[in-house]
């Protein structure tokens, strides 16, 4: 049995009475189920009534129906669970074995789900787009010498904290003297500082080759995992084991030829999107959902999410704020629950303060 856990009552989504509410919870708690079986749990108003509710919540994309006549069966539509509000504190509050998860990689989850749905509700889209307007005319006469000054900040705070999301040690002071005057800090173990280098070095190719990202291939995205994993041991080309992720039972494929699939999927899905920051957004969730490589992957999303932004003229992020246990807890969430909310929240957030903090 897969199910939501520990929804918010005060974030259901709006317009639900507390009727379609309970009926909601019951099918998140246990589906798929018959009319007359969701009837029985949720009582209160007659099968006809909860027939109905049923029918307008199947419209609103709520659930999803499948079978006819008595096989009828209604369950929580998949589109539901990414934006769903969960309680994080509950949820991770239980045993990572205790957790009930969806466990292994879902390709209908590229093929048809995320395909169907905006990322941004109007409000969300709303606010990117007036950060971006400023953006542009932040650096609309900024000068040459100082957009470049700006960029390199940025990529050195990027460099820093997508390190350290990935346990490297290294604090900002010391990856500022690395990487302006390659001086290794003192006590500290040699992969960690070309970690750092590594991801200079991706940035830069970034930068220099904005455009070369259009379209998503494949081929590019391992280009992009080659220069991040150079000289620290870790195989370049798409894995051919499986490989556990520290945390979870989520279960990624394990077969070559499945992983390339599921990376092509992913290129064609975020190529035929026309809203630069729902390719971002699918770009650093899916790299690291799908897992293609064996280490390395999460590093991979975030410059690969960074060359979108920057081959669409869009601000880049540092994600310097973000605190990393958020970051990897949100990532759980879309393992485990196929739930996007909280790293759509941290994605945002991470936006407004490239642009409010950048190239100003």
């Amino acid at each position: 049995m897969i199910r939501i856990c520990y929804i918010s009552d005060t974030k259901m989504k709006k317009g639900l009475d507390h009727i379609d509410q309970r009926i909601v919870k019951t099918l998140q708690e246990g589906s798929p189920l018959s009319s007359s079986e969701v009837h029985q749990q949720v009582g209160e108003v007659n099968l006809v009534t909860i027939k109905r509710r049923l029918t307008k919540l199947v419209e609103a994309n709520y659930l999803s129906v499948y079978g006819i006549g008595r096989a009828t069966r209604y369950e929580i539509n998949p589109s539901f669970r990414l934006f769903v509000s969960i309680n994080q504190e509950e949820y991770f509050r239980q045993d990572v074995d205790d957790r009930e998860i969806i466990q292994r990689f879902e390709m209908e989850l590229l093929e048809k789900v995320l395909r169907r749905v905006k990322l941004f509700d109007k409000d969300e889209t709303v606010f990117l787009e007036e950060l971006q307007r400023l953006f542009l005319a932040n650096i609309s006469d900024l000068p040459e010498t100082i957009y470049k000054q700006e960029m390199e900040r940025l990529a050195i705070d990027l460099s820093w904290k997508s390190s350290q999301i990935e346990g490297n040690t290294y604090t900002l002071l010391e990856t500022e003297l690395l990487i302006k005057e390659r001086r290794e800090a003192d006590g500290k173990a040699k992969a960690e500082a070309t970690m750092l280098l590594n991801h200079k070095y991706a940035i830069d190719y970034v930068v220099e080759n904005p455009r070369h990202i259009n379209p998503l291939t494949v081929a590019k995205i391992e280009d992009l995992h080659s220069i991040l994993v150079k000289d620290l041991g870790i195989d370049r080309n798409i894995r051919t084991r499986l490989v556990g992720i520290t945390g979870t039972n989520y279960q990624p494929l394990d077969n070559e030829f499945q992983i390339r699939e599921a990376l092509e999927k992913m290129c064609s899905l975020i190529n035929e999107r026309d809203d630069v920051f729902e390719k971002t957004l699918l770009a650093l969730i899916l790299v690291s959902y799908i897992q293609p490589f064996a280490d390395g992957n999460k590093r991979t999303a975030r410059i690969l999410g960074n060359a979108i932004l920057l081959s669409e003229n869009h601000c880049p992020l540092s994600f310097r704020t973000v605190d990393s246990l958020d970051y990897k807890k949100a990532m759980l969430l879309f393992y485990e629950q196929h739930n996007l909310l909280a790293f759509k929240q941290i994605f945002i957030a991470q936006y407004e303060f490239a642009v409010k903090n950048y190239f100003r």
